[in-house]
């Protein structure tokens, strides 16, 4: 057989894959711009094929990846994104939002999570983790049972519902929302030093990603230490001065740095959507929010991060948030404008191919991050390839779904 038609395999992948050439995702039109969701973004060493990048949770088995991840995370690594990030993974037992969470506390969750990476990274798709610690919003129910549950049932999950609400810790004795969350326990500073030493080493070398994410957003462990709101210490790690709320962050991304060599991220809320004003007239902050959060991104960007992935909230249960499409973007124009050189990242209800594709065109990010979108529409990369008129390679098996797509450059759309 001549070797031009032989169907190449992925090299060195486990088993039989064909070979995608370009990877699947990639911008390959001729005489076009490509849109900015099909430009490619190198960070240090890592080239991501496009913007299109997915953040999304999966439950595990005691905090071990399962074949959920697989199919999951792998149907959208065939569909063309740019990056995906396994969400919400606890760096120690305690720290899991729910009983369900993946976990990074144990070598014994390596072996699985590498089963799935291994897929993705055949497919030519960049995959990271996002390391966490749900603080005071630990040892809850997972989202369905909560729905089961109906609105207004406590959350918390008790030690016969295999949680831990006796070992939920925060820095101060504050809960979430009494009666709905547990109580919360004020850290001590060998407590601290213990969870910092956790992020440490679930960011060994053996990590088999190529990117990793640190949550300090939505109200989980580093978010309320940033927030006075939910830091009413008076030592080093709380009270007024700013530094000190955001000593355990910069100590985790200083630490975590000196261990991982590829790209970090940090997601954090750029603010806490209480009411009143960020500031006092009297120079006193009072909740957390853009101004704060732009210092802290300066800091980040001087300890070695290199993307900030921007939402907001989830830190006071009586926020008020003006919930719309694109709500959350105008906090990551405000982090990129601040920050020019700085990577940005954009959430929050964006659905619509047009309206990622503007954020990028606009300057107001670098990056969308899907959600939902993705979970309803795993195709949504090729379906922006369409409705942008640009040629983008489908996944070998899916090319006959996409012949637009793939095999022609589709008429622009009428002005």
């Amino acid at each position: 057989m001549p070797s031009h038609l032989v169907n190449k395999p992925v090299p060195g992948a486990r088993e039989y894959y064909p070979l995608n050439e370009p990877e699947i995702g990639t911008f390959w039109g001729q005489g076009t711009d490509a849109p900015l969701l099909f430009k490619p973004l190198t960070i240090r060493d890592v080239t991501f094929k496009n913007r299109i990048w997915v953040v999304i949770i999966d439950f595990s088995d005691n905090g071990h990846a399962t074949d959920w991840h697989l199919v999951h995370l792998g149907g959208f690594a065939t569909r063309g994104v740019g990056a995906i990030t396994v969400e919400a993974t606890s760096v120690v037992p305690e720290g899991r939002i729910s009983p369900e969470d993946a976990g990074l506390w144990t070598d014994t969750q390596i072996e699985p999570l590498k089963r799935v990476t291994s897929f993705v990274h055949a497919q030519g798709t960049k995959i990271g983790i996002q390391l966490a610690h749900a603080g005071r919003k630990a040892s809850t129910h997972a989202p369905w049972v909560q729905r089961v549950a109906g609105r207004g049932a406590p959350f918390v999950a008790l030690d016969d519902e295999n949680g831990w609400p006796g070992e939920v810790y925060g820095p101060s004795n504050l809960s979430y929302k009494e009666g709905s969350y547990p109580d919360s326990k004020q850290m001590t500073e060998s407590d601290i030093n213990k969870v910092v030493d956790a992020f440490v080493a679930s960011a060994g070398p053996i990590l088999p990603v190529d990117f990793i994410e640190i949550h300090a957003a939505h109200g989980y462990l580093l978010h309320s230490f940033f927030s006075p709101l939910s830091n009413t210490r008076d030592d080093i790690y709380g009270g007024q001065p700013l530094e000190n709320r955001l000593r355990v962050i910069t100590t985790v991304v200083q630490k975590v740095r000196e261990v991982w060599n590829k790209p970090l991220f940090v997601r954090i809320s750029a603010t806490d959507w209480a009411e009143g004003p960020e500031q006092g007239t009297d120079g006193k902050w009072l909740q957390w929010g853009i101004e704060q959060s732009k210092v802290l991104c300066a800091r980040l960007q001087e300890i070695g991060v290199d993307l900030i992935d921007c939402s907001s909230g989830g830190n006071w249960a009586a926020q008020t948030i003006p919930i719309q499409p694109g709500y959350q973007v105008p906090f990551a124009a405000e982090i990129k404008k601040a920050i020019p050189s700085l990577l940005v990242g954009t959430v929050g209800l964006i659905t619509e191919p047009e309206q990622a594709e503007s954020y990028l065109q606009e300057g107001k990010a670098d990056v969308v991050l899907l959600a939902r979108a993705l979970m309803r529409n795993p195709h949504w990369p090729l379906m922006a390839a369409q409705q942008l008129a640009a040629r983008v390679k489908a996944a070998n098996q899916y090319e006959r779904a996409w012949v637009e797509v793939t095999t022609a450059i589709p008429a622009p759309p009428p002005r």
